[in-house]
């Protein structure tokens, strides 16, 4: 694996950038600072595209949701783009008011109490994954910790049974993974899908026979002035739990561990002082986040940067890019635990305005949780960089494997 952050590109070579592009999946960095410097406004012809990068214009898009539409969808991906795209991505491929009558109803069963509540389970489901893995002295951090704790907490917030979790646990790997040089959805992911989407069908249909206290039964129940939610809006919802909540905080704790290893005066001070772990979530949120761009459509003319972009056309908004933007960020391309976060913009990981994302409190909370973890019960470790792979996604950005050796901090009773 190229090590993330060593690509280069040529001062003289054209200006090229596409979602599906391996190279870009290895480090899109430097392809990032080209395009918010020569093209803040830049057009992919080949796939029918245009693409912002800068944080201004990143920001203000989010925000702007009449000119800028999510009702067919987040995804360029041509199976995932449409006005049916809500029955997969749920309230993030719809606009207001639909938008906003989805998200309320949800909101009420998806409560900050009822993830907080969830928070003494989540501190002992990440200290049995990491405990079992620490044992092994050698393992993958992906495999071993980062790619279980996230789906068994989302699965216990669910009411999946723990029977079921081993068996589901990789389909939303599968789900995003995309193949070298097809620009669409393959067969395997659309498998994966509707398999996890039969599976979620099969919970719901349990859950009206016996209701139980968690997330989908909540979910039944929302109510708000008589309305409530179909039986296909719970399950959508589910699914984008699982493949967007789930895979960005996999990703988000292994970016974050590999990050803090290549920068070890960073790494240290979590190690110092857990209580900095926040700092080192933010950080790694804003230096390398799991979501790297989101899609939208043109309602009506768009200009930016001198050029006027049709109604109906396919825009991307670069997140990874606009959190790298030196106009916002000082020190953009550092890695800083210090930085000064009470000054400093909103990162650009979890959306803006309506769009601002539902889940990242239980993402923040799942990471500090695990993180604390992890450096309350290891006194080092090292990552065998040249056995690492990435994730090749058209949206999410991180690691498929990435080995770790650990030296336990102490003994711990048996």
């Amino acid at each position: 694996m190229a090590a993330a952050g060593s690509a280069s590109v040529k001062r003289g070579a054209p200006l090229e950038f596409s979602p599906y592009d391996y190279r870009i999946h290895e480090d899109p960095y430097p392809t990032y600072a080209r395009l918010r410097d020569q093209a803040p406004l830049y057009r992919n012809d080949q796939l029918d595209f245009w693409t912002l990068s800068r944080y201004e214009d990143v920001a203000a898009a989010f925000r702007d949701s009449k000119r800028l539409s999510s009702a067919n969808g987040v995804s360029l991906d041509p199976s995932a783009w449409g006005p049916n795209a809500h029955k997969i991505m749920s309230f993030l491929a719809l606009d207001d008011p639909r938008h906003a009558r989805l998200r309320s109803l949800v909101s009420r069963g998806f409560t900050p109490r009822r993830v907080n509540q969830l928070r003494p389970r989540i501190l002992q489901l990440a200290q049995q994954h990491l405990f079992r893995a620490i044992d092994q002295g050698e393992f993958d951090f992906v495999a071993g910790f980062a790619g279980k704790f996230p789906m068994d907490v989302i699965s216990e917030l669910m009411g999946v049974p723990e029977s079921d979790r081993d068996h589901l646990r990789a389909l939303p790997d599968t789900v995003i993974h995309r193949v070298d040089d097809v620009f669409d959805v393959p067969q395997a992911a659309m498998e994966a899908s509707l398999h996890l989407v039969g599976y979620y069908a099969d919970m719901l249909s349990e859950r009206r026979r016996k209701p139980t206290d968690d997330l989908t039964t909540a979910l039944m129940n929302a109510e708000l002035d008589g309305d409530r939610l179909t039986e296909d809006e719970i399950i959508a919802f589910l699914f984008l739990m699982v493949v967007a909540g789930n895979e960005t905080t996999t990703k988000l704790l292994a970016n974050a561990v590999y990050w803090g290893w290549r920068h070890p005066e960073q790494l240290a001070k979590p190690f110092a002082d857990p209580g900095r772990v926040p700092d080192w979530v933010e950080e790694t949120l804003r230096y390398d986040t799991s979501s790297q761009m989101i899609a939208r459509t043109t309602t009506a003319e768009f200009t930016a940067h001198g050029t006027t972009v049709p109604a109906g056309a396919r825009m991307l908004l670069l997140l990874g890019a606009a959190n790298r933007d030196p106009r916002a960020f000082p020190d953009a391309d550092g890695y800083d635990l210090d930085r000064k976060r009470d000054v400093a913009p909103q990162i650009a990981s979890f959306g803006f305005g309506p769009h601002f994302c539902l889940g990242a409190h239980l993402a923040r909370l799942e990471a500090r949780v695990a993180l604390t973890e992890f450096v309350t019960h290891i006194a080092s470790y090292e990552i065998d960089e040249g056995c690492a792979r990435r994730v090749h996604s058209s949206n999410v950005r991180g690691f498929a494997a990435l080995p770790v050796h650990v030296t336990p901090a102490r003994p711990r009773p048996r």
